[in-house]
């Protein structure tokens, strides 16, 4: 395997940001909510509307394979 540095380098920061918040992803999500807020940054919301309903579809078979 490939020894890349810039995916090294990454992989590092990530070890270090979560040690930091002691592996706790839900730790670290609210800190990173709250930094996002107190920056005053429009903040854009994927929250649905209410009354909005889920629309799921159903997959497509793979092209070519008859079942």
């Amino acid at each position: 395997m490939l020894d890349d540095p810039i995916v090294n380098e990454v992989r590092k920061a990530r070890e270090e940001l979560l040690a930091a918040f002691n592996y706790d992803l839900r730790a670290y999500v609210e800190d990173v909510m709250k930094r996002q807020y107190k920056s005053g940054r429009k903040v854009v919301s994927f929250e649905r509307k209410t009354g909005e309903m889920l629309v799921v579809k159903e997959p497509q078979k793979p092209y070519g394979k008859e079942q």
